[in-house]
């Protein structure tokens, strides 16, 4: 089963590979969330390379059906936001999923 990663654990992760303060990192990645977050709301596609892109996406107002009841309804127009990862990221996921699921091996430096 995989667990959940939480902003404090790559903050402590950070930290540790830096040698920079908990406190610090952690700063840093508030401000850059909150970067991100203004961009995308003032309609910016923000790309991370090698990463992946966050782009804004807008839905028009439809039809949806209760799959229950069969009963209709108004779903009102909204944005969203979608993740399309990179080729360098998409590729390590299918080489993970021709491993049966587990990470390939990282390279270490010698």
């Amino acid at each position: 089963m995989s667990k959940t990663v939480t902003r404090a654990m790559l903050s402590e992760q950070a930290a540790e590979a830096t040698e920079l303060l908990k406190a610090d990192v952690s700063h840093i990645g508030q401000r850059m969330f909150e970067l991100i977050g203004a961009e995308l709301i003032a309609g910016e596609t923000v790309k991370l390379t090698g990463f992946g892109s966050l782009q804004v996406r807008h839905r028009a107002e439809r039809v949806g059906r209760n799959p229950r009841t069969g009963e209709e309804h108004r779903i009102a127009p909204h944005s969203t936001v979608m993740f399309i990862p990179s080729a360098k990221l998409r590729e390590a996921l299918d080489a993970m999923s021709a491993n049966g699921g587990k990470p390939a091996s990282k390279k270490t430096k010698d």
